[in-house]
């Protein structure tokens, strides 16, 4: 039985797209030139003249039911049984990219160090030292909570509970972890 859940919630009215998840991310695990375990999406919204810009944070959603642990074919990828984390063994993965075929959110990618593939881990070295992950540490305006979803005094779970939270590709039945307020439809599938 798992003792803890670990979520993240993202605040889509306060993130202002400035990227500084995604490069805290880069220096926290040094992530080649090209590659990103996490990202900002932007999307452009409205006609002209009436143009805005929407932001979408993208990480691993570390889903309760992780379809990429069930077809690693060497089992590179699990899921800790102590706190949910999805995670990759660097010794194990053979670079095959089953897994990225079978992510529905498209948040691995193939690193041209080592020919394996990498993925958000809600950095979990930090979070094993009862530290935040890089990416919610450095947001300038705290748009990103992370904490034990189990734990019903914790922030997260507070703020799950309350706003009104949405989740990628619900329909996918993964059941992400990664939750997100203000999260419009047309944001997540735009290209």
């Amino acid at each position: 039985m798992q003792k803890k859940r670990w979520g993240m919630m993202i605040d889509l009215r306060r993130c202002i797209g400035c990227h500084t998840c995604s490069v805290a991310c880069k220096v926290e695990h040094e992530v080649p030139l090209g590659c990103y375990r996490t990202w900002v999406k932007q999307i452009e919204k409205g006609r002209y003249p009436y143009v805005r810009k929407a932001f979408l944070p993208i990480v691993c959603n570390h889903c309760e039911r992780p379809i990429c642990c069930t077809v690693c074919p060497v089992k590179a990828t699990y899921q800790r049984p102590e706190d949910g984390i999805v995670m990759i063994n660097p010794h194990r993965c053979i670079g095959c990219r089953y897994c990225m075929a079978a992510c529905p959110y498209n948040v691995r990618f193939v690193s041209p160090r080592y020919n394996i593939i990498e993925k958000c881990d809600f950095c979990q070295r930090r979070v094993d030292n009862d530290q935040l992950p890089a990416c919610v540490e450095a947001c300038p305006t705290k748009a990103i909570t992370f904490g034990d979803l189990r734990d019903s005094n914790s922030e997260i779970s507070r703020l799950v509970a309350t706003s009104p939270v949405h989740v990628i590709k619900p329909e996918m039945g993964t059941y992400p972890q990664a939750f997100y307020v203000e999260m419009e439809v047309d944001i997540v599938t735009a290209k």
